[in-house]
């Protein structure tokens, strides 16, 4: 057997939170510009995707968010750094929105974008699975989030 270095993708998730046909966005901060993209994150050692998801969505959005469907798996190798992402993209309802919460730290706003105001918006997005989600979710929908399991095997 060879030796050989393991790829090893980031994994993140990511909310598509819709209210009304407009969709839950976020400006951010990376590396001093500013991009949109939709509330998401990684994940923290030992937490699950659905966990994931409805914390990184309050910490970026102030909303409270209750998962409804698994939208899509998506993978990405950024050209800028060719860091690799696997992006678990999950639908999510608007529970309840925490005004006076302080957002994570490069999170400048969020707002609510219908697509046509998506469409003409003037900040680049994030990555390019910003839009190719949404309109996944557009066109498709989502699927059941029993798809999406957290397994606990016990100690051998």
């Amino acid at each position: 057997m060879s030796e050989r270095e393991i790829w090893k993708p980031d994994v993140t998730v990511a909310a598509i939170v819709e209210h009304e046909g407009r969709f839950l966005f976020i400006e951010e901060r990376v590396r001093g510009r500013l991009v949109l993209n939709q509330p998401a994150g990684h994940l923290e050692t030992g937490e699950s995707l659905i966990d994931a998801l409805v914390r990184e969505t309050l910490e970026e959005s102030g909303w409270q968010v209750a998962p409804s469907g698994l939208v899509g798996i998506y993978l990405w190798t950024s050209p800028v750094d060719g860091v690799s992402f696997m992006r678990v993209t999950l639908a999510a309802t608007p529970v309840r929105h925490e005004p006076a919460r302080t957002l994570d730290q490069g999170i400048e706003r969020a707002l609510w974008l219908d697509p046509d105001e998506l469409a003409a918006y003037p900040v680049p997005h994030r990555s390019p699975m910003v839009l190719h989600s949404l309109r996944d979710y557009l066109s498709n929908g989502a699927g059941p989030m029993d798809r999406l399991q957290h397994v606990h095997f016990p100690a051998a």
